[in-house]
This record gives C-alpha cells, structure tokens and sequence, in this order.
C-alpha cells in the first residue's frame, strides 16, 4: 500500500543528518519528487522546478536509440550488454572485457571511444592494473558501456561516428529528441554542460525528470517499440545489475535485491533517478551540496516510505541507505540518517 505524502509547494527539501558522538556534524539537503506517467505528484520535497543537470543518472533514457533504431539487433547486444549500456561501471574485468567484445564485433576498437581514461574506482581493479604496470584505457572510464552503445546506433545507422559525443552529432540530436518526448519539454534553450565523459549534459527540472522515469517503469501509453525498448532495458538492467556498476555500489545492490521492482541510477553530484515498474512512478532527486551519500540515504528513505523495501533489499542496500560510520580502529563513531519521518 502507498502512503500517501503530503503534496504542496511550501513541503520543506527533505534533511539528511550526519552524526558524530551525541552531535549532527553535517547536514545534506536534498530535493526531490515522485509522479506518475501523467506528472501528477505523488510527493515533493524542497525544489522541483528548477533545472539539474542529470548526469549519468540518465543513461537509462540514453540507451533507447540503442533498441530502437535496431541496432541492439542488429549486433545481438546481449542483455548483458545492454545493462552496460547504462551503466557507471566500475572497471572491473567484467566491464571491460565486455565493452571490448562489444566493440570488436562492430569492427571497431578502444580508439573508437571518446569519452577519455581513468583508473577503476574499484580498489582492487585499479592495483591489479597498477601491479601489471598497464595505464588504463578508454575502455576503463566508467561510461565505456555508454559509449559503446552510442558507437554501435551509429554504425548501424550508416553514419560516419566520428564526433559523436557533439550536440550536432545525430546521436546526440538523436538523445535529445527521446528526452523532449519524456520530459515534455522544447530543450532547445534548455542550459547545457559537457559531462565528465564529454558527451552534453542537459539542464532538466526534477519534476519532468521524475516524470520521464516515470513513462520508462510505465510505458504503456507510449508507443509499442518504444514501450517494448523500455521494458527489455529494465528487464536486462534487473538480470545483470553486476553490469550496471560493480562491486559496493549501491546501483549494483538496490537493482539485483529489487529484482524488477526498482531500476534505479545515480548521476555525478548527488543526483538519483528511480523507475517503480510495479507502482507505474518515478523519483527523481538531487542534493544541494553535490553529494553521493546523502542522495543513497535519501533514495533509501523514499524508497521505504513507498512499502518497496524487503528484507533482501535491507540485507543489500543498508550499508549504502542506513549507513554507519566507523574510524580507522573500526570503532562505530556515527552514522547518516534522514533527519525526520517523512511527511
């Protein structure tokens, strides 16, 4: 059963708490919305009109042209591929050797990517790269998968796929018509960045965002392609969320203990979006101060309040959504919770 919140305009942003000892040390602030497929509101925190840049937590909109156009046929992208394709993976072996097959098989390589190099965020990838004295590749930044993606739409299309990370390149003309369509929105003017794997990043207000998300867990009112792309990207995602990021990260743990219920994404600077197939709703929410942890912590909450949190999903996510904070001795110092029930 869903609780309903309360839903005004004036609904304070919701509060994450970090304590130290018997003090709040620190304090995130975080704005956020749930809607439906239609935009009506089923929860507001703090500011939802202003626009965010959604980042990587977006991939999941991004990855439609790859199913759409034919092209995830075309080159029998598996599902474990397609998961990829929205992922910010963790360079892992798993991640990068998938990203190289992929590649392979549109006769292409890791010069093909232009979305730069960075070590694995996973500890234990980036030594085991260090300690056989390789540097890291294209293949290794955590938006490879994407990129593939991009890369294998427009080969399939017949395009030339150099520049593909430009606004003028039909790949991304291509992205930003599939967001006009779910956000309801003329992006034209809308404010535009590069992000950190070069492609643009488009300035989207939370509640067109959590909308958006909404139409991709519920997409029976769009069209039948479009709603069968949804589906088998939500379906790949809950099948392999090992692909979708890596080892302890929360977007790994929340999709595989959800098991379909929740096809969740986080974005650089505290920026989470959910797709609720079972309650045909969306979350979108960001923090103020840029943070990942307050946005798990947060998300985790929502979550809870909206009666999709399982025993499974506790096992998996609280480490991430209740955490605990312990110093170097391994004694429990504090912790993060939200700073109230919400309302």
């Amino acid at each position: 059963m869903i609780k309903q919140f309360a839903n005004n305009s004036s609904q304070p942003p919701l509060q994450v708490n970090v304590s130290r000892g018997t003090m709040v040390e620190s304090r995130h602030i975080i704005h956020a919305v749930i809607t439906d497929a239609d935009g009506g509101i089923v929860g507001q925190w703090g500011d939802i009109d202003s626009p965010v840049y959604l980042r990587s937590a977006i991939k999941l909109i991004q990855a439609l042209p790859l199913v759409e156009s034919g092209a995830a046929e075309a080159f029998n992208v598996s599902e474990k591929e397609l998961s990829l394709a929205c992922a910010s993976h963790t360079g892992e072996d798993i991640h990068v050797n998938a990203v190289t097959g992929w590649l392979k098989r549109l006769g292409l390589s890791i010069a093909d990517l232009e979305c730069g190099s960075h070590w694995p965020s996973y500890r234990p990838a980036e030594r085991a790269l260090a300690a056989k004295g390789l540097e890291p590749t294209t293949a290794h930044n955590n938006c490879s998968g994407k990129h593939s993606g991009f890369l294998a739409t427009s080969v399939h299309l017949g395009e030339d796929h150099r520049g593909y990370i430009n606004i003028d390149h039909p790949v991304q003309q291509r992205i930003v018509k599939v967001l006009e369509d779910f956000t309801e929105l003329d992006l034209s003017n809308a404010p535009m960045g590069i992000d950190g794997c070069s492609i643009p990043t488009l300035g989207i207000p939370l509640l067109n965002s959590a909308m958006a998300i909404a139409k991709f867990a519920n997409p029976e009112k769009l069209s039948a392609d479009r709603a069968s792309a949804c589906r088998k990207i939500q379906t790949a995602i809950a099948a392999h969320p090992e692909m979708i990021a890596g080892s302890d990260r929360l977007c790994t743990a929340l999709n595989r203990s959800a098991k379909g219920k929740v096809i969740a994404k986080v974005g650089a600077e505290g920026v989470y979006l959910a797709a609720l197939p079972t309650l045909g709703l969306g979350v979108a929410l960001k923090t103020a101060d840029g943070t990942t942890r307050g946005a798990e912590v947060a998300l985790g909450g929502i979550l809870e309040r909206l009666g999709l949190m399982t025993e499974e999903m506790h096992n998996e996510m609280d480490e991430f959504v209740l955490p605990t904070m312990s110093n170097w001795n391994k004694i429990e110092v504090g912790g993060m919770k939200l700073s109230e029930e919400i309302s």
